[in-house]
């Protein structure tokens, strides 16, 4: 029966992503507001799919953000784009990758080179994006975890912060916590986390594999309040606080500590944040 689940789930995947694909290519191509909302029902889709049940705590920036948020593996990616609207920032080898690397571009990544003679050219394209609107994620432990701790915030991957908007407006950047709490209803264990974090040298193909055969599980997914560059003394303060936010909620997850703020479902048509995502997309 999980062999028979894993390949149905896998097989229903492959043909709505066939499908779609040209959708989503066309609506990128000529610029059309698909381009937004089409990545967020999908990936809404996908987690239903996948049997990833995701809660969603406090209130996402609206407009251009830069969202700072931990990674526990590929799970992330569908996570976040069936919570909000958002694109990533990835590295430029992401944008060769079979596959992954086609679904990277059709949600409109944004493709950054590592050497430092790109940092200007890469800052830009992240500034053109925030002046759009548009929601941008990226990971600043520079690498997955197992899912059970957060690594330390590079600053360095916080360098976009940096860029300042139109009237010289500083860019907003709000922490995300995403913490993987629980399989088939049951708390999470330590030991079970790993099954759905991709980090170290695992192997892709297998773990996503895996992954399918075990589920359904639930994730929360907690905005945090936004916080500018120009409020703190340096990069190194700005990843300081963003980590400590992000640590805080994946603990207080992780824990089953109440929140002031009641956790939503993405799936529900009552969510407020849902509503807001739909606008917003």
């Amino acid at each position: 029966m999980m062999r028979f689940r894993a390949f149905s789930i896998v097989a229903v995947f492959i043909m709505v992503t066939i499908v779609l694909l040209p959708v989503q290519w066309f609506a990128v191509k000529f610029s059309l507001p698909l381009r937004r909302s089409l990545p967020y029902r999908y990936h809404r889709f996908v987690c239903g799919l996948f049997g990833v049940r995701v809660s969603t705590i406090g209130k996402p920036v609206a407009g251009g953000v830069l969202m700072a948020a931990n990674h526990s593996g590929w799970l992330d990616i569908p996570i976040l784009s069936a919570a909000w609207p958002v694109s990533f920032v990835a590295k430029s080898e992401v944008y060769g990758w079979p596959f992954f690397g086609t679904l990277a571009r059709m949600q409109r990544s944004v493709f950054v080179r590592r050497e430092r003679a790109q940092t200007v050219a890469n800052r830009e394209m992240i500034r053109r994006r925030l002046l759009e609107g548009d929601a941008l994620v990226i990971f600043p432990e520079g690498t997955s975890s197992d899912g059970n701790r957060v690594l330390r915030f590079k600053s360095a991957l916080l360098s976009a912060a940096e860029v300042k908007l139109d009237h010289n407006r500083p860019v907003p950047v709000q922490p995300v916590s995403i913490a993987y709490t629980a399989l088939h209803g049951i708390p999470m264990g330590r030991e079970n986390r790993p099954l759905f974090a991709w980090y170290g040298d695992m192997e892709l193909v297998p773990h996503l594999w895996e992954a399918l055969k075990t589920g359904p599980i639930d994730v929360v997914v907690e905005f945090h309040p936004a916080i500018r560059l120009d409020e703190l003394h340096d990069r190194k303060a700005l990843a300081q606080r963003c980590e400590t936010a992000v640590r805080a909620g994946v603990v207080r997850a992780l824990q089953g500590k109440p929140d002031n703020r009641r956790p939503h479902d993405v799936s529900s048509p009552g969510n407020p944040i849902a509503r807001r995502a739909e606008e917003a997309a």
